[in-house]
């Protein structure tokens, strides 16, 4: 008996000294937290989309019969179509006549700075007036040689104008608008002239590739594979069919490529569970 007590006592001191002065109860039982994602959908948050463009007539619109600006308001409208874009807002600075270096110098106004620094897409077409312009300034003895060191030199000043919108705006997307061949029927005699376009849609090409942001759009194709006439009265910009093909790639290149996938964003809704 007095084996039993002593065995009794001491169980109850290790009893004791292991649970201090807490009392022996059962704990509250709650479920963990359960996180729950939610797909969000493609119109879920609307969104305005601001786009500068910048460049030559193309950008400008010469030949548009409207005087709106070319290309844009049928790019702006079928953007405003896509669903997640509640509104298209284009910032316009193309000038006619325009070469890389003068877009160069004009990328450092301040109106158009700030327009960069807040633009989700920066679209440019530049390039074709410097090749008029190693046309001119060869006239009297043009060399295949002429368009080979031209194409090198814009290749530098458009590493320059990436390198300008980048500097500006890292998170932009930054889309180079190719060239087309309206030159053949300016000087009919320079059976090359598609060949350096494919030249320096190429050299486009390679410095845009380049950038994480940057894309290339072609519009060559739209111009010499069909039998319709898509040039305004100066035989050398498009008129309103030819803009509104330019705008349907680069819608085509901007919904596949560029515009935000809101798809993708997922919603986070906690739920606790009894």
């Amino acid at each position: 008996m007095k084996k039993f007590f002593t065995l009794l006592i001491l169980s109850s001191l290790f009893l004791c000294s292991c649970s201090g002065s807490t009392q022996w109860m059962p704990h509250s039982y709650k479920k963990a937290v359960k996180i729950v994602y939610k797909q969000v959908p493609a119109d879920f948050i609307p969104r305005k989309l601001t786009i500068v463009t910048a460049g030559d007539s193309l950008t400008q619109g010469v030949g548009d019969s409207t005087n709106k600006g070319g290309y844009l308001p049928y790019l702006k409208k079928m953007l405003e179509k896509e669903k997640g874009i509640k509104e298209a807002a284009f910032y316009n600075f193309g000038v006619k006549g325009s070469r890389t270096t003068q877009l160069l110098k004009r990328l450092q106004s301040p109106k158009v700075k700030t327009a960069i620094s807040q633009a989700d897409i920066v679209i440019l077409t530049i390039g074709g007036n410097d090749i008029v312009k190693v046309l001119r300034d060869n006239i009297t003895d043009l060399q295949f040689s002429d368009f080979t060191r031209g194409s090198e030199e814009y290749m530098v000043h458009l590493t320059q104008i990436m390198e300008t919108i980048t500097q500006e705006n890292p998170n932009a997307a930054i889309v180079l608008v190719g060239l087309y061949n309206p030159f053949s029927k300016w000087f009919a005699n320079i059976k090359e002239l598609d060949r350096i376009v494919e030249d320096w849609n190429r050299a486009g090409q390679s410095v845009i590739a380049n950038y994480p942001n940057g894309y290339f759009v072609p519009i060559e194709d739209l111009f010499n594979k069909t039998s319709e006439n898509l040039l305004y009265t100066d035989n050398f910009h498009p008129n309103d069919k030819g803009y509104k093909l330019i705008a349907g790639r680069l819608n085509q290149t901007l919904g596949d490529r560029t515009l935000p996938d809101l798809e993708r964003n997922s919603l986070m809704v906690s739920k606790e569970e009894n």
